[in-house]
């Protein structure tokens, strides 16, 4: 079929907007990432003296990283509208996030309509694939503490057994608030042929949106950081608790993230936004942690629940292009996320100002010794 000109030309801006977009975001993790770990190395000090302070700064340069990440969608017109619960009411509790997982793009996701949900994008921890240690945010992740877990059943056991080791070390002591999870274990499109085939074996639902989840993580998390007048089990890190005056786990907030037509955004639309502007739809329920089961099979059964929930709202969602209401209500409420573009210019801006003065002061510094 003959192409036109029209269309041409159309794949040719497509074409140079993707790569003018590549660049931006190489040049821009060439000076961010860079200036993240040389202001930390600088303010080492500060953590021996004030440790408190030195966490504080670096959630906020965390935080600044993220918003990054965010722009770069944001820009290219990929959206957000927020559907359920509004999470900005339990923002500065402790709460575990429980997300469905399509695609790399989910976590681009999270760090775009996380923003504006007060402290707990500086202050969340992260669980998330070994293979990401690997990337160029694997830096920035180690030293914020965030944990790389190893999939595969000969991994597993090793891997909770460390996980309530890196919980007791790092979430109190550099005071964390939310930890985020994808308890599926993977992407829809890897794990559902398996899990469809272990639903069968053993008379559970079919699922199509989602797949069953893994209980593991979530058991240790809440086994380590609930406090034990919510639910009767014992806790890890109980010094650390005592000396922050922690109030323990308090929430589990359930997130189901659905794209139009089921197609999920990945980190290279992400980053080359090629693909037409596009709103994510993100859904939200709020759980109390005293709701939730401590014994591993009922635990099990509320988990896998959620999953089931999750697949029905995510039906009606394909079916209608909206979530369904919350029950005893006629109609479900949408709210549209949103950033400020001035802000983001001047996050983007600090970073290049910082690439430019540490660049500077390394030039000064090798004048001077040779």
């Amino acid at each position: 079929m003959a192409v036109t000109l029209e269309q041409a030309r159309r794949v040719g801006y497509t074409c140079l907007k993707a790569l003018l977009r590549f660049a931006f975001m190489v040049a821009n993790n060439l000076v961010a990432i860079p200036s993240y770990v040389l202001y930390l190395i600088v303010l080492q000090p500060l953590r021996i003296l004030d440790s408190k302070s030195f966490w504080y700064i670096e959630g906020v340069l965390f935080k600044w990283l993220l918003a990054m990440v965010a722009s770069w969608g944001w820009w290219a017109g990929y959206t957000v509208v927020e559907w359920g619960d509004d999470v900005k009411a339990v923002s500065e509790d402790e709460a575990m996030v429980l997300v469905n997982h399509q695609a790399t793009g989910d976590v681009c996701t999270l760090m775009m309509c996380l923003q504006d949900k007060g402290t707990v994008v500086r202050q969340m921890m992260w669980l998330m694939d070994h293979i990401f240690k690997y990337t160029n945010f694997g830096i920035v992740s180690l030293i914020h503490g965030d944990f790389f877990i190893r999939q595969g059943r000969t991994h597993r056991d090793q891997q909770l057994v460390l996980l309530k080791e890196h919980l007791e070390k790092y979430y109190r002591s550099r005071n964390r608030k939310w930890i985020v999870l994808f308890p599926e274990g993977g992407f829809l499109r890897k794990r559902r042929e398996t899990s469809q085939a272990f639903a069968k074996k053993n008379n559970l639902p079919f699922l199509k949106h989602v797949t069953l989840p893994r209980i593991g993580a979530t058991q240790v998390i809440l086994k380590t950081l609930v406090a034990p007048q919510e639910n009767g089990t014992p806790s890890g890190g109980d010094a650390v608790r005592k000396e922050s005056k922690s109030k323990g786990l308090q929430w589990v907030i359930d997130t189901t993230i659905a794209y139009p037509k089921a197609e999920p955004i990945d980190i290279q639309t992400w980053i080359l936004g090629y693909r037409q502007p596009t709103v994510t739809h993100v859904h939200y329920r709020i759980f109390p942690v005293k709701d939730v089961p401590a014994e591993p099979e009922a635990l099990t059964n509320w988990l896998y629940q959620r999953f089931i929930e999750k697949e029905d709202l995510l039906t009606h969602f394909y079916e209608t292009g909206a979530f369904p209401p919350p029950k005893g209500q006629t109609k479900a409420i949408s709210r549209e996320m949103t950033l400020s573009n001035l802000w983001l210019v001047a996050i983007q801006s600090f970073a290049f100002l910082s690439g430019g003065m540490w660049y500077c002061l390394f030039q000064y510094l090798y004048h001077c010794l040779f």
